[in-house]
């Protein structure tokens, strides 16, 4: 039995995949709960269709993605940070705070697609972190922690 899975089921697959399984699986589990559809041939159809149009789209956010790291390599981007004595910092500088310096220079990318290279940010100086702009785009960028 084909069935169109309407969720991501472990194991099984993803959202809008066509998966061949078993007639029971298919009628007492996937199908009463919600996971699936029963895949006849008009719904193998318009599923072909979204997943042609979602193609259409998901490269078009690729693209943004790709020019928004290529401004984003050539944008310097100073964190500022209290500091005490011998340039350490009153605590640390975390990915929250270089996602508000990014969203202030214009970039609107989520903390949680942020991710720093260095363990702990204690002192000012140069530091690397990855950006991740979409599932498929990352880039690395470099940003100095700076008194201010």
């Amino acid at each position: 039995m084909e069935v169109l899975l309407k969720k991501n089921v472990e194991k099984l697959g993803t959202k809008d995949e066509i998966v061949s399984v078993k007639n029971g699986y298919g009628r007492n589990f996937l199908i009463p709960n919600g996971f699936a559809i029963l895949a006849t041939d008009s719904i193998k159809k318009m599923n072909a269709e979204t997943l042609k149009q979602r193609a259409h789209k998901e490269n078009k956010l690729i693209e943004e993605a790709n020019a928004l790291v290529t401004k984003l390599t050539k944008t310097k981007i100073i964190v500022p940070a209290k500091v005490g004595e011998n340039g350490k910092i009153f605590g640390s500088v975390t990915n929250i705070q270089l996602a508000d310096v990014l969203n202030e220079k214009g970039f609107t990318v989520d903390r949680k697609n942020i991710k720093i290279l260095t363990t702990s940010i204690k002192s000012i100086g140069k530091y690397e972190a990855d950006v991740s702009l979409h599932k498929e785009v990352t880039t690395k960028i470099e940003f100095e922690v700076a008194e201010g």
